[in-house]
C-alpha cells in the first residue's frame, strides 16, 4: 500500500514537472525560462528516483516528494495566470513574476535536500540531487533595473501624479526599449501591445491595474500626435505665400513640437533644452542614472551644448513662416473679412505670439495693432460679437509684452476699448479686458489714461468688491493698486469710491495736499458708508484745518458740510473736537486782521445744524474755552442775537440749530428756558411771517418743537397781531395737507392754551369736519406716514380735536356729536402705531366721556305740564318706556358720541393698558376712569368694566406700577371698584391685591395713600375679618394720609 502512494506520489511530480515546462514556454521571461530549466534537471532526478525505490521508499523521501508536488501546483497557478499574456502585462507584474519563481525555487531546494536523505545508497543520484538543491536554494530572479524603473513610474503615474509632456513621452520610449521595440519604427505594434493589455484587463477588478492602463492610453495618445513635417530640402520654386511644415529634424523627441533652444546631448541626440531638463529632474527623482530618451544611453555628463546650427536653421525656418503667416492675418482682418475670417486670424496672430515670444517685434511693426482694434470696433451684437472682442483681448494682451508694444496700443485707443469690455456681461470677456489694463497699468503714463477713461475705474472698482468671482476680483484689485500708485489718479478714484490713496494725501501730505483733497470731497456725492470711512480717518485732519490758513478753513468747511449729513459723524466729530473751532468762527467779529468771510460763517452754520440735527452726543460737549455747552444760556443767546441781526442768506441754518438743540431730550428743557429768557419768542415768531419760504418753514418747525414746552408763552404773543388766525389760514389754504407749514401750524395750535371762546370763534366749529377727513386721508397715505410732516400733521390734528372735545360751548358740543368724534379718536387708537397718537385719541375719548355727564342732564325726560296733558295719558297708550344707558342714567344710544360704553371703545382702551409707554398706559386709565365718576350708579359702572374685562386689566397693571400719576389713577379706580360689595368680597382673600395696596400706602403720595387705606378699608381689612387681617395699628405704623 505504501509502495502504491509512492509511485503515486512519483507520477504526480512528473505529470506537473511537465506541466510548469509547458506553462513557462508561453511566458517571455527570462525567470520563466530559468525555472523550466531546473524543472527539467528535476525531472531527470525524479525519473531515476522512481527507478530505484523499493516498494517503502523511507519517510524522507515521500515527504519530500510530497513538499515537491505542493510547491509544483503553485507554480503551475502560477503559469496558468501569465501564460498567453501580452508584453506589457507581464512587464508591470515582472516583480511579482520574479518574487513567486523565486520562493518556489528554494522551497522545492530544501525539498531536494530532504530527498537526499533517502538517497545515501546511490552515490551518483545524490550527488545530481544536492547540486541541483543548492542551486535552487541559492537562486536570484530579479527583474533588471529598466523594468524596476518602468513599473514605479507607471505606478506613480497611475495614482495621479501628473508629470510634465516631455517625461511622460520619455517614459514610452523607456517601455519600448523594455519590450524590445524600436518607439518609432514599431509605433503600431506598440499601440498593439496597449490594446492586448486592455484585453488582458478586461475582467478584471485590481484597481492598481486599471489605473496603469489608463495612465498609459493618455500617455501614448500624447505620445503618437506626429505633427505634419516635410523631409525633403526647401525647393526654391516653392510658392512664397505658402507656410511649410517643420523639418523632423526640427521637433524634439520629447514634445513633439519645434524646437526652441535646441541643446546637443553626448549621446549627439538633440532635444529642447526644457524638455531634457525636466527628463534629468525625473531621473535624479527616480534615483537612477540620467539617460537619452531617444537611445536609452547612460549619461556619463550632463552637458547640454547648443546646436547653433539647428538654432539658426530653425530661426530661418520660423521668421519665414511668420512673414508668411502675419500677411495672411491682415488679409483675413481686412474690413470686408467675415467673423469667421476674423477669428480664424486673431487665432492665428495669437500662436505666433506664444509660440515665438521673439517674433513679436514683427507683429508690432506689422501695422498688425490698429488692423485688430478697428475689427473690435466693427457693429457686431450677441455672442459672436463678445466672441470677437475675447479674442481680439486675448491677442493683444498676449503682444503687450514690452512697452513700445504698450504704447502703440494705448495710442490706437486699445484702453478705452478695454475698459469699456470691463462693462459686458461675458465673464471671459472682461477677464481679458482687466488683465490687459494690468500689463497697461504698469506704466505711469499709461495708468494716467486708463484713469481717464469714463467710467473704468468705477466698474474695477465693482469687480473688485465681488466675491462671487474671486479671479476677476483678485485682477482688479491688482490694477486699482497700481492705479493708488500714481497721484495724480486720486480724483478718479474717489469718483470710484476708492479713498485709500486721498485719505493718504489728507492725513500725511502737506497743508496743499490736504487743502485740494477737502476740495474734492466737498464736491463729490458720497454713499453713506464713504462718509464714515472719511469721517473716521480725517476727523482730526479736517478739525485742525479750521484753525490754519483761510483758504484750509474754508476747503475743511466745505468738506465738513458735506461729510456732516450723516447722521452717525456727528459723534465723531464731535469727538474730534469740532465744536469749538465752528463757535470761534460762528461768533467771531470781522476784522481785517484776522478776517472771517460771510461764506464761512455760513459753511459753519450748516455743519453745526447737520451736528446737532442727530441728538445724544454733542449735549455733553463743551464749545468754548469757557466751558459753555451749546443748550447754555450764553449760547443760545448768541444764537438768537445772531439770528436778528444776520443776512437772510443764512437765517435758516441758525434756525436748524435751535431746532437741533430744542428737539434733543437732554437739551430740550434748558433750550426753552433761554429761548424764552432771551425773548426769542418774539424773535421766532416774526419769521411766521417771513418772504422767505426756508425760513418760514424752519421757524414753523422749531415754534411747534418749543410749544410743547411754552405754549403758554407763545399764546400772548401769537394772539397779537392776529396771528392765530394766520395758524388756522395755514391750515384751511392748504387744504390740510401734511406740508411742513401746515402739520407745524397745526401742532402749534393744538398745544396753546385755548380758551372756549376761541375754540369757537377763531377755530370755529366748521374745522372739525375738515380736520375728520384730514384724517382720513392721513390714515390712507403710506407713504407721508412715516414722515416728519406726516406724523405731526396727525398729532396736530388729534391736538386740535382735543381743544373741541374740552369745550363746553353747545354749537360746538353739537358739531362734536355730529361729526362723531368718539369714533374718530376710537379709529386713530386702534390703527395707529405712534405713542403720541395713542396718548392723544386716549384723552379724547377721556374729554368726551367727561363731557358725557352734562351732555346727558339735556337728554333727561321732562315731566308734561298742564290739565290737557293729564287727559291725553288717559286717552292714550303711555310711550315705551326707554333703555338707559347704565353709566349715565339716560337713554344715551350710538349717536351721542359721548358715552364709552355706546361706542364700544372700553375694549380698545382695556388693549392700551397692555403698552410700553408708561403715558399711553396713564391715559388710558385716565379715560376708563370716567366711567366711574358717578358713585349713585357704581355696581352697573363696574359690571360695565368688567364685560370687558378691564377691571382684570387694571388690577394686573396695579401690580407691577410704580409710585407715580398712574399707580394713583389706578388705585382711585381699585378703591371705586371695592366698594362694589361683589368686588370685594371677590378680593377680600387675594394677598396679592392686599400686598399692593399696603405698597401703595407705604411708598404713595398723599392722595394715593388716602385711596390705598379706603381700598383696604373696603376689603374688610381694618376689621380684621379676613386671614390676612391689616390692623390699624399696622397702618398707622406706616403712617397716616395728611
Amino acid at each position: 500500500m505504501s509502495g502504491d502512494r509512492s509511485q503515486g506520489q512519483v507520477s504526480t511530480v512528473l505529470r506537473l514537472l511537465n506541466e510548469v515546462v509547458r506553462g513557462s514556454s508561453g511566458i517571455p521571461r527570462d525567470c520563466a525560462r530559468r525555472f523550466s530549466e531546473y524543472a527539467k534537471r528535476l525531472e531527470v532526478i525524479i525519473n531515476q528516483v522512481d527507478k530505484i525505490l523499493s516498494e517503502t521508499p523511507p519517510p524522507p523521501v515521500q515527504t519530500a516528494l510530497k513538499g515537491i508536488a505542493a510547491d509544483l501546483r503553485k507554480v503551475e497557478a502560477t503559469t496558468g495566470v501569465y501564460n498567453n499574456k501580452c508584453k506589457i502585462y507581464l512587464l508591470i507584474h515582472c516583480r511579482n513574476l520574479c518574487k513567486i519563481l523565486q520562493e518556489t525555487a528554494q522551497s522545492i531546494g530544501n525539498w531536494l535536500a530532504l530527498l537526499d536523505l533517502g538517497l545515501q545508497n546511490n552515490n551518483d543520484l545524490q550527488k545530481k540531487s544536492d547540486q541541483l538543491s543548492r542551486e535552487m536554494q541559492q537562486a536570484q530572479f530579479s527583474v533588471t533595473e529598466n523594468e524596476e524603473r518602468i513599473c514605479s513610474t507607471l505606478e506613480k503615474e497611475a495614482h495621479g501624479r501628473l508629470t510634465a509632456k516631455a517625461v511622460q513621452n520619455a517614459i514610452i520610449m523607456d517601455i519600448a526599449r523594455a519590450l524590445g521595440m524600436d518607439s518609432e519604427r514599431n509605433r503600431l505594434e506598440l499601440s498593439q501591445q496597449i490594446q492586448l493589455l486592455k484585453d488582458d484587463l478586461r475582467d478584471s477588478n485590481d484597481e492598481n491595474d486599471l489605473h496603469i492602463l489608463h495612465s498609459l492610453e493618455r500617455m501614448f495618445d500624447n505620445w503618437a500626435i506626429e505633427p505634419v513635417v516635410v523631409s525633403k530640402p526647401i525647393d526654391s520654386d516653392a510658392e512664397e505665400d505658402a507656410p511649410i511644415p517643420p523639418f523632423k529634424t526640427f521637433l524634439c523627441p520629447l514634445t513633439k513640437e519645434v524646437m526652441k533652444n535646441p541643446v546637443v546631448l553626448e549621446s549627439s541626440q538633440s532635444y529642447e533644452r526644457s524638455a531634457i531638463q525636466h527628463w534629468f529632474a525625473h531621473c535624479r527623482e527616480q534615483g537612477r542614472d540620467p539617460t537619452c530618451p531617444v537611445t536609452g544611453q547612460v549619461l556619463k555628463s550632463l552637458e547640454l551644448r547648443p546646436n547653433i546650427s539647428l538654432s539658426g536653421t530653425i530661426q530661418e525656418w520660423v521668421d519665414r513662416n511668420v512673414d508668411i503667416r502675419i500677411k495672411s492675418a491682415i488679409q483675413h482682418l481686412g474690413s470686408s473679412a467675415s467673423v469667421e475670417d476674423c477669428e480664424r486670424a486673431l487665432d492665428d496672430i495669437y500662436k505666433i505670439s506664444e509660440e515665438y515670444p521673439s517674433s513679436r517685434y514683427k507683429l508690432r511693426k506689422s501695422g498688425l495693432i490698429p488692423i485688430i482694434v478697428e475689427a473690435m470696433q466693427r457693429p457686431s451684437q450677441g455672442h459672436v460679437g463678445s466672441q470677437l472682442r475675447s479674442k481680439v483681448l486675448m491677442t493683444l494682451l498676449s503682444m503687450a509684452g514690452d512697452d513700445d508694444s504698450k504704447k502703440m496700443m494705448v495710442e490706437a485707443g486699445v484702453s478705452r476699448l478695454a475698459s469699456k469690455s470691463l462693462g459686458a456681461t461675458p465673464e471671459k470677456e472682461k477677464e481679458y479686458a482687466v488683465r490687459l489694463l494690468l500689463e497697461f497699468s504698469n506704466v505711469k503714463e499709461f495708468c494716467l489714461r486708463i484713469a481717464s477713461e469714463k467710467g473704468s475705474l468705477l466698474l474695477l472698482s465693482g469687480m473688485a468688491g465681488n466675491v462671487e468671482n474671486p479671479t476677476l476680483s483678485n485682477l482688479a484689485e491688482q490694477v486699482l493698486r497700481k492705479m493708488e500708485d500714481v497721484e495724480e489718479n486720486v480724483h478718479q478714484l474717489a469718483a470710484a469710491g476708492r479713498f485709500q490713496l486721498l485719505l493718504t494725501l489728507l492725513c500725511e501730505g502737506s497743508e496743499n495736499s490736504q487743502i485740494q483733497m477737502a476740495e474734492c470731497l466737498s464736491n463729490m456725492t458720497l454713499a453713506n458708508s464713504d462718509k464714515e470711512l472719511i469721517v473716521t480717518k480725517g476727523a482730526k485732519v479736517f478739525v485742525n484745518m479750521l484753525s490754519s490758513t483761510l483758504e484750509a478753513k474754508s476747503s475743511s468747511l466745505l468738506a465738513l458740510f458735506n461729510l456732516s449729513t450723516l447722521d452717525d459723524n456727528a459723534a465723531v466729530l464731535v469727538d474730534a473736537g469740532i465744536l469749538p473751532p465752528l463757535m470761534n468762527i460762528l461768533f467771531k467779529v470781522h476784522s481785517i486782521q484776522d478776517p472771517v468771510p460771510i461764506n464761512l460763517k455760513e459753511l459753519a452754520a450748516e455743519t453745526l445744524a447737520n451736528i446737532v440735527s442727530k441728538a445724544g452726543h454733542w449735549e455733553f460737549a463743551v464749545v468754548d474755552s469757557e466751558g459753555h455747552a451749546l443748550q447754555s444760556e450764553f449760547i443760545i443767546h448768541k444764537l438768537l442775537e445772531l439770528l436778528t441781526h444776520i443776512g437772510p442768506h443764512w437765517k435758516v441754518n441758525l434756525l436748524r440749530i435751535l431746532y437741533g438743540i430744542s428737539s434733543s431730550p437732554q437739551a430740550a428743557e434748558s433750550a426753552a428756558v433761554h429761548i424764552k429768557n432771551g425773548n426769542g419768542i418774539v424773535t421766532l415768531v416774526a419769521f411766521l411771517e417771513d418772504p422767505e419760504l426756508d425760513h418760514r418753514i424752519h421757524a414753523f418747525k422749531l415754534i411747534c418743537i418749543l410749544s410743547e414746552r411754552l405754549g403758554q408763552d407763545f399764546a400772548p404773543v401769537l394772539r397779537n397781531n392776529n396771528r392765530l388766525v394766520l395758524l388756522k389760514d395755514k391750515l384751511l389754504n392748504s387744504g390740510l395737507y401734511a406740508s411742513e407749514e401746515c402739520s407745524a401750524a397745526a401742532y402749534i395750535l393744538a398745544n396753546l392754551p385755548l380758551s372756549d371762546h376761541e375754540v369757537k370763534n377763531v377755530l370755529g366749529a366748521d374745522l372739525i369736519g375738515c380736520i375728520v377727513n384730514a384724517l382720513k386721508e392721513q390714515r390712507g397715505n403710506r407713504a407721508g406716514r412715516n414722515s416728519w410732516a406726516g406724523n405731526t400733521m396727525v398729532e396736530g390734528l388729534l391736538g386740535l380735536l382735543l381743544h373741541f372735545a374740552r369745550c363746553s360751548d353747545r354749537t360746538v358740543l353739537d358739531s362734536v356729536r355730529e361729526n362723531r368724534l368718539m369714533i374718530v379718536f376710537k379709529e386713530q387708537l386702534m390703527y395707529h402705531g405712534q405713542p403720541k397718537v395713542k396718548l392723544l385719541s386716549a384723552k379724547g375719548l377721556r374729554y368726551l366721556s367727561e363731557a358725557a355727564r352734562t351732555v346727558a342732564k339735556d337728554l333727561e325726560p321732562q315731566p308734561p305740564n298742564g290739565w290737557c296733558v293729564s287727559y291725553m295719558l288717559m286717552c292714550v297708550n303711555p310711550p315705551p318706556t326707554p333703555v338707559l344707558c347704565p353709566v349715565h342714567g339716560v337713554p344715551c344710544d350710538q349717536d351721542s358720541m359721548f358715552c364709552l360704553v355706546k361706542a364700544n371703545a372700553i375694549k380698545p382702551l382695556v388693549e392700551l393698558l397692555e403698552d410700553s409707554n408708561i403715558d399711553v398706559q396713564t391715559a388710558a386709565v385716565e379715560a376708563l376712569s370716567t366711567i366711574l365718576s358717578d358713585t349713585n350708579n357704581l355696581k352697573a359702572c363696574v359690571e360695565e368694566l368688567d364685560k370687558e374685562e378691564a377691571v382684570q386689566h387694571i388690577l394686573g397693571l396695579f401690580f407691577v406700577v410704580r409710585p407715580g400719576q398712574l399707580q394713583e389713577r389706578i388705585v382711585w379706580m381699585i378703591e371705586r371698584i371695592l366698594r362694589v360689595d361683589e368686588q370685594s368680597q371677590r378680593y377680600s382673600l387675594d394677598q396679592s391685591m392686599v400686598k399692593a395696596l399696603v405698597e401703595a400706602f407705604k411708598h404713595g403720595n398723599s392722595s394715593t395713600r388716602q385711596l390705598a387705606q379706603s381700598a383696604l378699608t373696603n376689603l374688610k381689612e381694618l376689621s380684621g375679618a379676613s386671614a390676612g387681617v391689616l390692623s390699624r395699628s399696622r397702618l398707622q405704623r406706616f403712617g397716616n394720609p395728611q
